[in-house]
């Protein structure tokens, strides 16, 4: 009994269980509850209250406004852009929808339309229980080096740009277990005002390879590099890298020791951009080293840097011991190209690219070529 019914029958029933006798009272509350389907405990607990006092109605529940389908298709866009994270899931849809009616056959205009409206707390809320099963951990294997430190200034400054250009740098290892013997790492760039990402494999992490793999970044960027910030591993401090960026014009930091927050850009996208995708097997052979780079050049390029979004910290607000982080709206590293510079020949090509491909293609050739680097490692 709910609602109305409730309203009209309750006090009736108040009164004859305060007027009956113990035995009598029994038989009431077995009545009330048989009505109700209430438990007695709280079938007591109403029946004690006075007959004059007013019930309050039951509240109506709202029932789901989002359907089980477009949930569903939520969960899909999702997964084929690598479990990007609410904010950035919210982002990415306007991009993502328009191919995903060409390859998710249930994803309607009705289903597009729930999921434009759909906020990013409750994309969380749907994700929830699949996002619990994706946690991993991380680690990194370099050194810091000990050259040239009286020649390359530690940053001081925050580097709060509003030109692109000045990027974080960074190697990550694919040891495995071990960090015995020759294997290959991962070299990392980030744009500090566009969030532009570039990365490549290279065998070992010799200075002559950090060198070479750096030069190749910069002539794709599609901005000019103007200041390159690293930690202070012996693969950025040495001679070599010091008169190539002499030679260049570009402006050469490093971070304090073991300071890794004065590196916080790369840092987090050694995560998303490398570890997430690679993991932390052990790779050491030129065959996947080819395929890591073809993956870097191509594909994995596309899909970072023209339709994965991403956010920026713009301030913190401390309440006592709480921290509260403030982040701009979600947009990819195109968007922030777009913003800063404005349209030019450079950007005019990627965004034609970039209405030419398809973001769920994207996903299923980096999907293949994982796959085929997964086989290389069981030979």
């Amino acid at each position: 009994m709910a609602g109305e019914r409730l309203a009209k029958a309750l006090p009736g029933y108040r009164k004859r269980y305060a007027a009956a006798e113990r035995k009598e009272r029994s038989k009431v509350l077995d009545e009330f509850c048989g009505i109700t389907g209430y438990h007695r405990k709280y079938a007591m607990v109403l029946l004690k209250v006075p007959a004059d006092v007013p019930v309050v109605k039951e509240r109506k529940r709202r029932g789901p406004t989002y359907s089980a389908a477009s949930v569903r298709v939520l969960e899909q866009i999702w997964k084929a852009a690598d479990y990007p994270w609410s904010a950035r899931l919210k982002a990415l849809l306007p991009l993502w929808l328009p191919w995903a009616r060409k390859h998710l056959h249930n994803c309607t205009a009705e289903i597009e339309e729930q999921l434009l409206k759909m906020s990013a707390r409750q994309m969380d809320r749907r994700l929830a229980e699949k996002k619990r099963k994706l946690k991993r951990h991380i680690y990194g294997g370099t050194k810091p080096g000990t050259l040239l430190k009286h020649q390359i200034p530690v940053r001081t400054d925050n580097w709060d740009v509003q030109e692109p250009g000045y990027c974080e740098i960074d190697l990550v290892s694919h040891s495995g277990p071990h960090a015995s013997g020759e294997f290959i790492y991962s070299l990392n760039l980030t744009d500090i005002r566009t969030q532009w990402d570039e990365t490549r494999a290279i065998m070992g992490k010799g200075e002559a390879g950090v060198v070479k793999a750096l030069d190749e970044i910069r002539r794709v960027l599609p901005f000019s590099l103007l200041a390159i910030d690293s930690d202070n591993g012996s693969e950025f401090i040495n001679y070599h890298l010091v008169r190539y960026c002499d030679k260049h014009g570009i402006q050469f930091t490093r971070g304090r020791p073991y300071k890794k927050n004065d590196n916080a850009h790369i840092e987090q996208k050694n995560w998303t951009h490398v570890r997430r995708i690679f993991g932390w097997d052990r790779y050491d052979t030129p065959e996947q080293l080819a395929t890591m780079n073809a993956l870097y050049k191509n594909e994995l390029r596309q899909m970072m840097n023209l339709y994965q979004p991403s956010v920026k910290l713009q301030s913190k607000t401390r309440t006592g011991s709480r921290v509260t982080k403030h982040y701009d709206d979600a947009q990819t590293p195109l968007e922030r190209l777009i913003a800063a510079v404005g349209t030019n020949p450079a950007t005019d090509k990627l965004l034609k690219r970039r209405g030419k491909l398809d973001p769920f293609l994207l996903s299923e050739r980096i999907e293949q070529k994982l796959a085929e680097l997964h086989k290389q490692l069981k030979k």
